[in-house]
């Protein structure tokens, strides 16, 4: 776990407060707009929530689109609030039914995107608080570690496992993430649904972002 502090809660509060705004979508690496700002990215397999995360720590309900058909972003979206933040929401992925093609193009995106961004301070790797980690998530992983990007996990969907399953989940994935010297040590747990964690995981950005000398 992680320890937040009041001030850092309010930090985070006032991070994410005002206008959010999409400016970007890019298909290919060729297409990636223009590096400003301190970019923060989430990662994680189709159907884990990105979307609903995106938006309960923007508070828009409708910034990131929820799509019922897993695998439908296919492209990485860029977007921007009043400050230097910006969200990068990464295509999803693991979802068996998408065509080879498909996936190897998302995988030249997504290595594409990793290598070559040095405003890029941190993914997030969203995991199902129900499942944990799993083999799709791996090459992932490794990715991250090959090009030593700071990386973290945040559980998703924390609200719909009990207390004692989900403190076994942050002790599993927290074992698993100290063999990878590029993840970040600490698991933050998450329901976009319920609210729950969101307040500390906007601390832990506004943290970041802080290292990195931006207000």
């Amino acid at each position: 776990m992680i320890d937040i502090t009041r001030d850092e809660i309010e930090a985070g509060r006032r991070l994410f407060t005002g206008e959010w705004r999409f400016v970007a979508a890019a298909g290919s690496p060729g297409s990636l707009p223009a590096m400003r700002g301190v970019e923060i990215a989430f990662a994680g397999r189709s159907n884990v929530g990105k979307s609903s995360l995106i938006n309960a720590l923007t508070g828009r309900k409708s910034l990131a689109r929820i799509s019922r058909t897993p695998g439908r972003t296919q492209e990485l979206i860029f977007f921007a609030g009043a400050g230097a933040l910006r969200i990068v929401d990464m295509p999803g992925y693991g979802y068996a039914a998408a065509a080879k093609s498909k996936i190897a193009a998302w995988t030249e995106l997504i290595h594409a995107y990793l290598r070559g961004r040095a405003n890029l301070a941190r993914v997030y790797v969203l995991v199902d608080a129900r499942h944990g980690l799993k083999p799709t998530d791996a090459p992932v992983l490794d990715a991250l570690g090959q090009v030593a990007v700071s990386h973290q996990i945040v559980l998703t969907k924390a609200d719909a496992v009990k207390a004692p399953e989900l403190a076994a989940r942050i002790a599993e994935v927290e074992a698993a993430l100290a063999k990878r010297p590029a993840a970040f040590p600490g698991v933050l747990a998450t329901s976009a649904r319920e609210g729950t964690g969101i307040p500390a995981l906007r601390a832990a950005i506004a943290r970041l972002l802080a290292e990195r000398g931006v207000a």
